[in-house]
């Protein structure tokens, strides 16, 4: 007989690659990593579903390797989603609850954020969570949770989470391509956090800045909540298309110097001699100091952009625990040191740990989001399934031939 197992499945949708985590949780809560893996992806721009093919079909791919390997079916799954749209705004809101005697339910914490969002997200977005910031009961503030207590008025400060809802309805429709429910959206650098970051960053004021592909997001948090969010519509594929645009070669190559570069304000001096790229028996040789000034351009780029939404927000140079790094484009060579002139604050590369099972292998900075989804879903959603292994060729012939066809003939 089957046993029965409770897991959770993050899976993070980049504009460039899918990566999806499978762990299986314990009674105490532990997790216990069974399976992962990571794939290219299509059909997105700049974290947004452009067709729903693309998607669905790299989705589909991917967790072929993933359920053979954990030996778990995929239905489910808490999803990453990103791009220029998705906000973080302040919504304040208040009911009365009855007589003073009155105990705090989960109906009224409810419906103090029903009267918090209403009229203050518009209609055309996507409430993707609420999370409260403090409760104010009877007059009395500073509170983090009034379950249980009593008063007569509640009053609620939160952070508001949202995104466009055609864009938010378009990845629920290709992650269904895969037959895959996603049972909740989280912005990709919001699931990064709950990986790397401490409690006591979380506390004291930190930010972290997930450096996708194709966006660039930032999240700060202050006081053990999440303060601002904001994402920048450029990555570190924009340095692998200046390389490949300035030096004249293909993508490939630029993405293979792109990791290979040293600036000489990051290093202290500049290195001696060319970058040279063997290719099919052809040596390739390129200017170092060409090279960096194009990488080192980009960069100024993203990190002006950076330091913008740090402004925005009032939190720049007032982050005692710094910034912490995630993303592919935290690999890039340096990195740490450019970030921390740029933005003159602490820098660590954010990995996520403390999970058992195969973890090691994906104690990588790009792979935060998909591990943070799988912590969320945890937490609030794990499910009892019984262990099944599928073979990746019959699930994915399924798919394309019947549920996918009929879905996107549907669509």
């Amino acid at each position: 007989m089957d046993e029965i197992a409770k897991f959770a499945v993050g899976l993070d949708v980049g504009t460039e690659n899918v990566r999806a985590v499978v762990a299986t949780v314990g009674k105490d809560g532990s997790m216990s990593v069974v399976g992962y893996n990571e794939g290219p992806n299509s059909g997105m721009r700049k974290g947004v579903v452009a067709n729903l093919t693309g998607p669905a079909e790299s989705i589909d791919r991917m967790l072929g390797e993933v359920e053979r390997m954990s030996g778990f079916e995929v239905n489910s799954a808490y999803v990453s989603i990103n791009g220029a749209h998705v906000m973080c705004t302040r919504a304040e809101g208040m009911i009365a609850v009855g007589a003073e005697d009155h105990e705090i339910s989960d109906d009224d914490l409810a419906r103090v954020e029903q009267a918090a969002v209403v009229g203050r997200v518009p209609a055309n977005r996507d409430i993707l969570d609420v999370l409260p910031l403090s409760y104010t009961l009877d007059g009395q503030g500073g509170i983090k949770d009034p379950l249980g207590m009593t008063g007569s008025r509640l009053e609620l400060k939160a952070s508001v989470l949202s995104a466009l809802a055609p864009n938010s309805l378009n990845l629920r429709k290709a992650t269904e391509g895969a037959r895959v429910t996603a049972e909740k959206l989280v912005p990709s650098v919001v699931a990064a956090a709950r990986a790397v970051l401490t409690e006591k960053q979380m506390e004291n004021g930190v930010a972290i800045i997930d450096l996708g592909s194709a966006t660039t997001s930032v999240a700060i948090y202050e006081e053990g909540d999440l303060q601002y969010v904001g994402v920048l519509p450029v990555g570190a594929h924009n340095i692998t298309n200046d390389l490949a645009i300035m030096l004249k070669i293909d993508t490939e190559i630029a993405e293979d110097i792109k990791h290979r570069f040293v600036a000489k304000n990051l290093a202290g001096e500049e290195p001696e001699g060319d970058i040279v790229i063997r290719r099919n028996r052809e040596e390739l040789a390129f200017s170092r100091a060409e090279v960096n000034q194009i990488v080192e351009d980009r960069l100024s780029e993203i990190f002006d952009g950076i330091r913008k939404e740090l402004k925005a927000a009032k939190y720049d140079r007032r982050l005692p625990e710094g910034v912490v790094l995630v993303g592919g484009g935290a690999k890039l060579k340096d990195i740490a040191v450019y970030a921390r002139e740029a933005l003159e604050a602490s820098i660590k590369i954010g990995l996520p740990k403390k999970l058992g099972g195969v973890a090691d292998a994906i104690e990588k900075p790009e792979y935060a989001t998909a591990v943070g989804l799988a912590m969320m879903a945890a937490a609030e959603s794990g499910q009892a399934v019984q262990a099944k292994t599928k073979s990746k060729s019959h699930k994915s012939a399924g798919k394309k031939s019947g549920v996918l066809g009929k879905f996107f003939k549907k669509f």
